[in-house]
Protein backbone atom coordinates (compact mmCIF):
# COMPACT_ATOMS: atom_id res chain seq x y z
CA UNK A 1 0.00 0.00 0.00
CA UNK A 2 1.44 3.23 -1.03
CA UNK A 3 0.75 6.44 0.17
CA UNK A 4 1.42 9.47 -2.72
CA UNK A 5 3.06 12.70 -1.71
CA UNK A 6 -0.31 14.34 -2.79
CA UNK A 7 -2.03 11.90 0.23
CA UNK A 8 0.59 13.44 2.80
CA UNK A 9 0.41 16.71 1.73
CA UNK A 10 -3.61 16.16 1.83
CA UNK A 11 -3.34 14.89 5.52
CA UNK A 12 -1.01 16.98 6.89
CA UNK A 13 -3.33 19.65 5.99
CA UNK A 14 -6.42 18.24 7.02
CA UNK A 15 -4.52 17.54 10.62
CA UNK A 16 -3.24 21.18 10.60
CA UNK A 17 -6.73 23.09 9.90
CA UNK A 18 -8.61 20.45 12.19
CA UNK A 19 -5.53 21.64 14.57
CA UNK A 20 -6.21 25.21 14.03
CA UNK A 21 -10.07 24.50 14.83
CA UNK A 22 -9.24 23.21 18.39
CA UNK A 23 -6.88 25.33 19.10
CA UNK A 24 -9.21 28.39 18.23
CA UNK A 25 -11.69 26.92 21.06
CA UNK A 26 -8.83 26.47 23.00
CA UNK A 27 -7.88 30.09 22.49
CA UNK A 28 -11.53 31.19 23.01
CA UNK A 29 -11.33 29.57 26.26
CA UNK A 30 -7.90 30.81 27.77
CA UNK A 31 -8.45 34.42 26.06
CA UNK A 32 -11.84 34.56 28.08
CA UNK A 33 -10.54 32.93 31.05
CA UNK A 34 -7.15 35.37 31.19
CA UNK A 35 -9.08 38.72 30.92
CA UNK A 36 -11.97 37.96 33.11
CA UNK A 37 -8.99 36.95 35.84
CA UNK A 38 -6.94 39.63 34.60
CA UNK A 39 -9.20 42.18 35.23
CA UNK A 40 -10.70 41.30 38.37
CA UNK A 41 -9.90 39.07 41.22
CA UNK A 42 -6.02 38.51 39.53
CA UNK A 43 -5.87 42.33 38.57
CA UNK A 44 -2.19 43.69 38.57
CA UNK A 45 -2.72 46.65 40.61
CA UNK A 46 -3.73 44.18 43.60
CA UNK A 47 -2.00 40.60 43.11
CA UNK A 48 1.55 41.57 41.91
CA UNK A 49 2.18 38.21 39.49
CA UNK A 50 -1.83 38.48 38.83
CA UNK A 51 -0.94 38.51 34.72
CA UNK A 52 1.43 35.72 35.52
CA UNK A 53 -1.34 33.50 37.46
CA UNK A 54 -4.46 34.14 35.66
CA UNK A 55 -2.25 33.18 32.19
CA UNK A 56 -1.51 29.96 33.93
CA UNK A 57 -4.88 29.50 35.13
CA UNK A 58 -6.43 30.21 31.50
CA UNK A 59 -3.96 27.80 29.77
CA UNK A 60 -4.54 24.70 32.13
CA UNK A 61 -7.77 25.00 30.95
CA UNK A 62 -7.47 25.73 27.12
CA UNK A 63 -4.97 22.48 27.58
CA UNK A 64 -8.34 20.39 29.24
CA UNK A 65 -10.15 21.60 25.76
CA UNK A 66 -7.28 21.11 23.37
CA UNK A 67 -6.67 17.11 24.90
CA UNK A 68 -10.15 16.33 24.08
CA UNK A 69 -10.39 18.11 21.15
CA UNK A 70 -7.10 16.75 19.28
CA UNK A 71 -7.54 13.44 20.52
CA UNK A 72 -11.05 12.64 19.48
CA UNK A 73 -10.98 14.82 16.64
CA UNK A 74 -7.60 15.79 15.09
CA UNK A 75 -5.41 12.93 15.78
CA UNK A 76 -8.28 10.57 16.35
CA UNK A 77 -7.03 7.57 13.95
CA UNK A 78 -3.49 7.77 16.01
CA UNK A 79 -4.43 7.55 19.35
CA UNK A 80 -2.80 5.42 22.04
CA UNK A 81 -4.52 2.93 23.62
CA UNK A 82 -2.36 4.24 26.92
CA UNK A 83 -4.80 6.91 27.38
CA UNK A 84 -3.14 8.15 30.42
CA UNK A 85 0.57 7.81 29.18
CA UNK A 86 -0.65 10.18 26.33
CA UNK A 87 -2.52 12.48 28.88
CA UNK A 88 0.53 12.92 30.42
CA UNK A 89 2.83 13.25 27.33
CA UNK A 90 0.08 16.05 26.04
CA UNK A 91 0.37 17.71 28.91
CA UNK A 92 4.30 18.02 28.62
CA UNK A 93 3.80 18.83 25.62
CA UNK A 94 1.57 21.39 26.51
CA UNK A 95 3.02 22.83 29.54
CA UNK A 96 5.88 23.62 27.57
CA UNK A 97 3.70 25.82 25.15
CA UNK A 98 2.66 26.95 27.98
CA UNK A 99 5.61 28.03 28.68
CA UNK A 100 6.39 29.61 25.87
CA UNK A 101 3.47 31.95 26.30
CA UNK A 102 4.31 33.06 29.80
CA UNK A 103 7.56 33.56 29.03
CA UNK A 104 6.36 35.86 26.36
CA UNK A 105 4.08 37.89 29.11
CA UNK A 106 6.77 37.59 31.17
CA UNK A 107 9.17 38.85 29.02
CA UNK A 108 7.13 42.00 27.88
CA UNK A 109 5.24 43.08 30.92
CA UNK A 110 8.50 42.79 33.93
CA UNK A 111 11.45 43.11 30.92
CA UNK A 112 10.21 45.84 28.19
CA UNK A 113 7.76 47.18 31.09
CA UNK A 114 4.49 47.20 28.63
CA UNK A 115 1.83 46.52 31.48
CA UNK A 116 -1.27 47.60 29.86
CA UNK A 117 -4.62 44.57 29.30
CA UNK A 118 -3.57 45.27 25.51
CA UNK A 119 -0.08 44.76 26.12
CA UNK A 120 -0.24 41.41 28.20
CA UNK A 121 -2.57 40.06 25.45
CA UNK A 122 -0.70 40.54 22.44
CA UNK A 123 2.33 38.67 24.49
CA UNK A 124 0.73 35.98 26.06
CA UNK A 125 -2.36 35.46 23.30
CA UNK A 126 -0.45 36.60 20.55
CA UNK A 127 3.07 36.05 19.98
CA UNK A 128 3.34 33.36 22.89
CA UNK A 129 0.66 31.34 21.31
CA UNK A 130 1.75 31.84 17.54
CA UNK A 131 5.17 30.52 19.14
CA UNK A 132 3.23 28.28 21.08
CA UNK A 133 1.24 26.30 18.70
CA UNK A 134 3.85 25.82 16.09
CA UNK A 135 6.18 23.57 18.87
CA UNK A 136 3.08 21.71 20.26
CA UNK A 137 1.96 21.01 17.09
CA UNK A 138 5.08 19.45 15.79
CA UNK A 139 5.14 17.48 18.82
CA UNK A 140 1.57 16.20 18.77
CA UNK A 141 1.74 14.96 15.27
CA UNK A 142 5.16 13.72 15.53
CA UNK A 143 5.10 12.51 18.86
CA UNK A 144 2.44 12.10 21.17
CA UNK A 145 0.15 10.79 18.19
CA UNK A 146 2.61 9.61 16.16
CA UNK A 147 1.22 7.08 13.46
CA UNK A 148 3.54 4.40 15.01
CA UNK A 149 2.47 4.74 18.77
CA UNK A 150 -0.86 4.51 18.11
CA UNK A 151 -2.99 1.42 19.36
CA UNK A 152 -3.13 -0.86 16.24
CA UNK A 153 -6.77 -2.26 16.10
CA UNK A 154 -7.79 -5.61 15.23
CA UNK A 155 -6.57 -6.69 11.67
CA UNK A 156 -4.33 -4.05 11.30
CA UNK A 157 -1.20 -5.82 10.47
CA UNK A 158 -1.41 -5.33 7.01
CA UNK A 159 -1.41 -1.58 7.95
CA UNK A 160 1.14 -1.42 10.09
CA UNK A 161 3.13 -3.65 7.74
CA UNK A 162 2.55 -1.46 4.86
CA UNK A 163 3.70 1.80 7.30
CA UNK A 164 7.33 0.19 7.49
CA UNK A 165 7.39 0.11 3.69
CA UNK A 166 9.03 3.59 2.41
CA UNK A 167 8.09 4.78 -0.78
CA UNK A 168 10.24 6.95 -3.67
CA UNK A 169 9.42 10.25 -5.21
CA UNK A 170 11.49 10.78 -8.08
CA UNK A 171 13.72 13.83 -8.90
CA UNK A 172 16.19 14.70 -11.07
CA UNK A 173 19.02 13.91 -9.25
CA UNK A 174 17.71 10.72 -7.39
CA UNK A 175 14.94 10.26 -5.33
CA UNK A 176 13.80 11.41 -2.38
CA UNK A 177 12.57 8.74 0.58
CA UNK A 178 9.61 9.24 2.17
CA UNK A 179 8.40 7.15 5.13
CA UNK A 180 4.57 5.70 4.43
CA UNK A 181 2.64 6.59 7.50
CA UNK A 182 -0.77 5.97 6.09
CA UNK A 183 -3.92 7.58 8.67
CA UNK A 184 -6.00 4.23 9.45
Amino acid sequence: MSITLKQRLLNFLSQGLKFGAVGALGFVVDFTVFNLLRTSVLDSSEVHAGPIYAKVISTVLAILVNWLGNRYWTFSKNRQDHTAREGLEFLAVSLVGMGIGIGCLWFSHYVLGYTSVLADNIAGNVVGLLLGAVFRFTLYRYWVFAPSRSGAPAGAGAVAAASAVSSAVPTRTGAIRLAATPER
